[in-house]
């Protein structure tokens, strides 16, 4: 059977860094955004500014998605350093700096996903702090339906990932498959939404669980990108590896949350089976 393990290893390994950061940046975060949380209405205006933005997007002139892309990146990469080290707020344009030097004269691919792993990281990290458990599990399932109906339906999420490759602007990863041989493009909204889900699972059941769930989540992943290749494969077929790619695209947000809701699955029958064994034994 045709399957990969580096594109999984590389999620678990982002997904358990924001697990691992979230604590120790969480009060400083907390401080500089005043304990502010989504409400219900908030998560549903943004998932329809999301939706929104990816539609337009495909239809934007690169050069114009170029500008905006790095002037917002420079300045997230400004607040990452700065809510992390307030009183040495002049490291903070250092980064963002970097970034913009690498991309005009010293690009490619290695740059590309090494920014783009530590920018993913630090956004999980800040945006967790908005979050609480019912907004996020609300906010997953309607990025989930989203993601099905821009990749299966319009289409627009495969069009706008390729219009951002083409610009080789770090909002995704590209990862060398293995043992499987190619290339997978995975975009950072997905590996966004595993460190929410395991950061606010950490928060709620304990770190030790939220790495767990990391491993679900991974281990979902695995078996379901394994899927994807054997339908590459077929595609390949009758189509051209490009043209089958394209088609062979998948929301992976549906990959990321089964992987999430098995391992809730797990712990609620884990849990119900000792309390029964608990019970028998004091009867």
């Amino acid at each position: 059977m045709l399957f990969d393990i580096s594109v999984p290893s590389v999620l678990f390994l982002l997904t358990a860094a924001s697990v691992f950061l979230y604590p120790k940046l969480e009060t400083k975060i907390k401080a500089l955004v005043e304990e502010r949380k989504f409400r219900m209405r908030d998560v549903a205006s943004l998932i329809i500014f999301m939706g929104i933005a990816v539609s337009v997007l495909v239809f934007v002139p690169a050069y114009a998605i170029q500008a905006f892309f790095l002037l917002f990146y420079s300045l997230a990469l400004f607040v990452f350093v700065y809510s992390a080290m307030p009183k040495k707020w002049y490291i903070a344009p250092i980064l963002p700096a970097i970034f913009l030097l690498l991309y005009f004269f010293f690009w490619g691919i290695p740059q590309m996903d090494i920014f783009a792993a530590v920018f993913v990281v630090f956004v999980s990290v800040y945006i967790a702090t908005f979050f609480e458990w019912k907004t996020l599990a609300v906010f997953a399932g309607l990025l989930t339906v989203l993601d099905v109906v821009q990749v299966f339906g319009t289409r627009f999420m495969v069009g706008y990932g390729e219009k951002v490759m083409k610009l080789a602007l770090p909002a995704a990863i590209e990862i060398p498959l293995f043992p499987y041989l190619g290339l997978m493009t995975l975009g950072l909204g997905d590996f966004l939404l595993s460190g929410l889900l395991a950061i606010q699972t950490s928060r709620k059941y304990g770190r030790r669980f939220g790495y767990i769930s990391v491993a679900f989540i991974a281990g979902a992943f695995l078996i379901f990108e394994a899927l994807q290749l054997w339908y590459f494969e077929l595609l390949k077929q009758s189509y051209t590896p490009q043209e089958a790619a394209l088609r062979a695209a998948m929301p992976a947000t549906v990959f990321i949350v089964s992987g999430w809701l098995a391992a809730l699955g797990v712990r609620y029958i884990y849990n119900r089976l000792t309390a029964k064994k608990a019970v028998g034994e004091q009867q």
